[in-house]
């Protein structure tokens, strides 16, 4: 009985803790419980008064906050000052730029899933449909993409004009300025579509809708610089571009060593206050055809001509590339992949304060601009880009798997081809959903800067895998150049998304967890800030709500973690259809145990948590997985929980959550304090890896999904473009692949007849009328076996070039033309 109380007590207080109670309700339940426990315990009233009142007091003296400010916060605080890890002005600018969102939650350790699936379906406005039907469309089928990467290298001039004159580069600038004003979702919807038929054309488009002087000017400009130029920027009249990278400094790009020194000079006849810049830049998409650059440099005021400052910031300004000075034109050739990309210099060009983005009052707020705008670009850029060829590629490489054929068997009905493209239509599903629900965080009004490293990062990465998959199932088809290939060019490209808009490396191992765990964690900002406030009253006021509150969140934590992790999550109530139930409690589950490993990492490392990068990297790991589990869960809620889904839907929340749990566990088993480790390792996973990955039963059904047409493929398709014009490689394939379906029956027939002996093996074609000569098959027949044969034929073909010495003297004139 004593036992049974005891537990039920300690229970009880567990509960209260797992659901987070204020502290005030927690003293006054847990002051009655533990009356209760004393009654029942049968303690004789002399101690039971003594136990009680020392309880009551000690709950007492924390909720009073003067007292326990005064005699405990105090000392606590006076220690943090003197050992609070110090955060360099770009950590802040990273910090204080964008927001957080549903990576918050996931991190917190508590995500609300209703608000989740609240959240409005992302979709079109009917203009932003029509623009998807008519003008996008026409740009798809205009795409010849090995005429722009191969015989060109740029886009043809009739593709350049037709972006201009139908508003492409305007899809996010305001109508007032000419623009579309679409929504975030159209941006990368559009921007999906057009990559799935051209990496060049897509990126060609993505650049001046996203980090470029088109959003800094709407976010910073003055009302005479978004008057001068957006419209210009809308109608295609300016091309814009923005330099950033140095040679000495690509992923630390605050340490530019470009520079700007304020000063006065003669300008259009007139003595002007302004900047002399300095600049070497690479890698700066559109600067070979650009005709506005926008530039950032740190800029110094050695004169005090503006201020008391030497050295003012990280400067942004837009600048005409017809100044005196400037020099563009050059190209990079990055990977063959044709957009215009290359360097720019500037040797003592002289601009007006005017032409500072946002006018004088901006100086030294570059970094800042940069990093808002950055968080919205990594969020729609490179996911679209990378998002929309991988959901045709899927598609795709199911339907070629079904056409092309060897041992008298479609390709993709040998395990091993069934092994990769399961990987494919489920890397391809995750890209999708992600990519959408972070646009539609967006449209909300959100700058997830978090959420965007992680999408991508996790999209481009999946991309990457799904298209070496794609090569490796189409073999020779794939390695060979030409117009019949629909897939080198993505493949080539994908180190390019890797390496853009912050490295791959550097996302996963610095910024995901490393800015996520200030940004998303609801005390540790607090605290820090309290800690560099100059007030000291103030800062103590602030640190004592902080430090308690997130005393009382890791102890709710821990609480929360243990009941999660020795139930495996079974005993949580979750409002979700039977066929996803699992998966939520196993994010429940593992989202309290990132948030108590969050705190652990932060209480035993402290600061030297941003250099121990391999594990920073893993806790990254886990949010990110989870983030893809709830987008992937978030896609089959919006899509209407198709039976068809299913597959997909279980493959991919199987395998996040797997990927999840697997870098959690591979975090304690490499933390350096081995005893502290294996013992957080025991109450947050003490079962160990208890989520399986994808079985084979699961890959083989999306391999069988993907290889013939049904509503879940096309829905897991349909960002592409499968018009069959007769040049389009996705609509030709599409067209195949129904032909080829239907010939199925009428060449088992054929076969078996070969088999019997009733037909001699020859040349097929031969084989097919002396099928119908013997009575095997139909007049009908016939013809569908000849148009399969075609349409497979032609699927199957590659191009061939006229011999070496001509093409390499072909290569060699266009050099020297070049």
């Amino acid at each position: 009985m004593t036992a049974t109380a005891i537990t039920l007590f300690v229970l009880a207080l567990m509960m209260l803790s797992y659901l987070r109670a204020s502290l005030l309700v927690f003293s006054v339940v847990s002051a009655f419980l533990l009356g209760d426990l004393l009654l029942v315990l049968k303690t004789p009233w002399g101690l039971f008064g003594t136990i009680w009142t020392a309880y009551v007091a000690v709950l007492l003296f924390f909720n009073l906050t003067t007292v326990r400010r005064h005699f405990l916060t105090l000392p606590i605080f006076i220690l943090f000052r003197k050992n609070m890890p110090s955060i360099s002005e770009t950590e802040q600018a990273a910090i204080d730029a964008g927001d957080t969102w549903w990576e918050k939650e996931l991190l917190n350790g508590k995500p609300h899933f209703r608000n989740l699936r609240n959240i409005p379906k992302p979709t079109l406005s009917p203009e932003e449909q029509k623009f998807m039907d008519e003008q996008v469309n026409v740009l798809c089928g205009m795409i010849d993409d090995w005429e722009i990467t191969h015989e060109l290298n740029d886009l043809p001039e009739k593709m350049w004009d037709f972006l201009k004159t139908e508003g492409f580069f305007g899809l996010v600038i305001p109508k007032k300025y000419g623009g579309k004003a679409f929504s975030e979702f159209a941006h990368s919807e559009i921007i999906a579509r057009v990559a799935s038929k051209s990496v060049s054309a897509a990126v060609t488009v993505s650049v001046p809708n996203s980090l470029g002087p088109a959003e800094l000017l709407m976010k910073y400009g003055t009302s005479e610089q978004k008057n001068k130029f957006l419209p210009k920027l809308a109608s295609g009249e300016e091309i814009p571009c923005f330099a950033l990278t140095n040679p000495n400094a690509g992923s630390d790009a605050s340490a530019i060593p470009d520079y700007g020194i304020i000063c006065k000079q003669q300008f259009e006849g007139e003595e002007t206050l302004g900047i002399r810049l300095n600049w070497d830049k690479r890698y700066i998409t559109l600067a070979p055809v650009a005709t506005l650059l926008g530039l950032a440099f740190k800029l110094y005021d050695p004169e005090h001509l503006i201020g008391d400052k030497k050295y003012i910031g990280i400067t942004c300004a837009l600048i005409p590339t017809d100044t005196e000075g400037v020099v563009t034109g050059r190209r990079h050739y990055p990977m063959n992949v044709a957009f215009q990309n290359g360097p720019t210099q500037g040797k003592d060009v002289f601009i007006p304060m005017e032409w500072i983005i946002g006018g004088q009052k901006n100086v030294g707020r570059g970094w800042h601009m940069l990093m808002e705008c950055l968080s919205a670009g990594r969020a729609i850029s490179l996911p679209s880009i990378t998002a929309g060829p991988t959901a045709a590629l899927a598609v795709a490489t199911g339907a070629y798997s079904r056409i092309r054929e060897q041992f008298n068997l479609p390709i993709g009905h040998f395990e091993g081809i069934e092994e990769a493209l399961a990987r494919i239509g489920g890397f391809a599903y995750i890209c999708e959903a992600t990519r959408q629900m972070t646009a539609a965080a967006l449209d909300l009004g959100k700058k997830p800067s978090i959420a965007g490293a992680i999408s991508k990062y996790h999209v481009t990465e999946l991309a990457r895998k799904s298209s070496l998959d794609a090569m490796d199932i189409h073999a020779g088809k794939a390695i060979c150049l030409g117009r019949k290939n629909y897939i080198a060019r993505f493949y080539q490209a994908m180190p390019i998304g890797i390496t853009v808009e912050g490295a791959n490396i550097l996302t996963r191992s610095l910024i995901i967890f490393g800015q996520g765990a200030l940004r998303c964690h609801p005390y540790v900002l607090k605290e820090v800030y309290a800690g560099q406030n100059e007030d000291k009253k103030q800062g103590l006021k602030d640190f004592d709500a902080a430090f308690w509150g997130h005393a009382g969140f890791i102890i709710s934590n821990f609480c929360r973690t243990t009941f999660l992790a020795f139930t495996a999550g079974r005993f949580t109530f979750e409002k979700a259809p039977r066929a996803t139930r699992q998966y939520y409690r196993q994010i429940r589950r593992l989202s309290a145990a990132l948030a108590l490993t969050t705190d652990f990492a932060l209480g035993m490392l402290g600061g030297d948590l941003k250099r121990k990068e391999k594990l920073s990297a893993r806790l990254g790991d886990v949010l990110s997985n989870l983030y893809l589990a709830t987008a992937v869960l978030k896609r089959f809620h919006d899509e209407g929980e198709h039976v068809a889904d299913l597959p997909l839907l279980h493959w991919t929340a199987r395998y996040t959550l797997s990927q999840a749990e697997f870098h959690l566990h591979r975090f304690y088993k490499n933390f350096p304090n081995r005893t502290l480790a294996s013992l957080m390792h025991f109450f947050v996973l003490p079962y160990g890896r208890i989520i399986e990955t994808p079985d084979d039963k699961m890959g083989h059904k999306i391999s069988r999904l993907l290889m013939e047409p049904n509503e879940a493929r096309a829905r897991l398709g349909q960002i592409g473009f499968y018009e069959d014009d007769g040049k389009n490689n996705f609509g030709l394939l599409e067209t195949a692949l129904k032909y080829c379906i239907k010939a199925e029956p009428i060449e088992k027939k054929i076969r078996q007849a070969v088999k019997t002996g009733k037909l001699a093996q020859q040349d097929y074609d031969d084989l097919i009328s002396r099928a119908l000569e013997a009575g095997v098959i139909s007049k009908d027949e016939m013809n569908i076996a000849v148009q399969a044969r075609e349409h497979r034929e032609k699927i199957i073909a590659v191009n061939d070039f006229p011999g070496y010495s001509t093409m390499f003297a072909q290569i060699q004139g266009h050099e020297r033309r070049a």
